[in-house]
């Protein structure tokens, strides 16, 4: 009998398929937490085991000991971005949050571009872009406040640790479901139906530029940014790393700028002190910057 069909046979109603012991569970919190910065409290140990059991199953895995073992090998890099890829949650959606975009159209792209007109250089990065659909927005409430964009120095970066949600974010294909949450004036004007998806035009994709980048390494940047976006992404980590990257965040936006994060997050540690709140979670890089 096949090893894995017996072990279902055998199994106990109820009984995991595979047994996560509190050591498995502490050496990929460890892991987790020294290659994405994510936080796994002992509350998370379902969530870790469901979506990592999917992994033991593709490499016809009997326990999660073995698995460790891979994944910590030289020959097991590839396994450890699956690893935070299934555990990373990529919650997103088009036009998340509205308000945060109707700030930046009303509030915030007047004034950009009256300074690309100028010939000044405009940055934005979307930090944990997930599959697309933040810097997408993004774009397009750049595009409807300002259609001349494409003549001047303008960017999106788009970042994100998921290799898999960076590459579905590339492709720029989503069903018309999701892209249904967009307001009927942007899908008709920015988007294109192919059956039961749409996709973003090109003159949409051509404002961004989608790259990894780890949050916790080098922030490898020429210029200092005018936007930021970093919805939803430091809940997962824990109060002294949120405090380091909102002080690296203030790092590189330039003075003026503005920080938009997510509804349950809260500026921490130094950043206080250069970051004004100017509406809903939505704040502004303040003169005399950090003390």
């Amino acid at each position: 009998m096949n090893l894995a069909v017996q072990q279902m046979v055998e199994r106990p109603e109820g009984a995991r398929e595979f047994l996560l012991t509190d050591k498995h569970f502490a050496t990929i919190a460890k892991l987790v937490r020294e290659e994405a910065g994510i936080n796994l409290t002992e509350a998370k140990r379902d969530l870790v085991y469901s979506r990592l059991v999917k992994r033991l199953r593709r490499h016809a895995l009997t326990d999660f000991g073995t698995y460790l073992d891979l994944v910590s090998s030289p020959a097991g890099e590839m396994e450890r971005r699956e690893l935070i890829s299934a555990i990373t949650t990529n919650v997103t959606n088009f036009y998340r949050e509205p308000h945060h975009f109707e700030h930046l159209e009303r509030a915030v792209m007047p004034e950009l571009a009256a300074r690309m007109m100028k010939g000044e250089p405009v940055r934005m990065w979307s930090a944990g872009c997930s599959d697309g659909r933040e810097p997408y927005t993004m774009a397009c409430t750049v595009l409807k406040a300002f259609p001349e964009v494409a003549r001047y120095n303008f960017r999106i970066l788009a970042s994100d640790i998921d290799h898999n949600s960076l590459a579905k974010a590339k492709e720029g294909r989503y069903s018309n479901e999701m892209v249904d949450k967009a307001p009927a004036a942007i899908r008709e004007r920015y988007f294109r139906r192919l059956g039961d998806v749409s996709e973003p035009v090109q003159q949409v994709r051509d404002l961004i530029a989608f790259r990894y980048l780890n949050l916790l390494h080098e922030w490898p940047f020429k210029q200092k940014f005018d936007v930021i976006f970093c919805r939803n992404v430091l809940i997962y980590f824990d109060q002294e790393l949120q405090s380091r990257l909102f002080t690296r965040f203030c790092s590189v936006l330039k003075p003026g700028g503005y920080l938009y994060i997510g509804h349950s997050e809260r500026i921490a540690g130094p950043a206080t002190s250069a970051l004004r709140q100017v509406a809903v979670t939505s704040y502004k890089h303040i003169t005399g910057g950090i003390r």
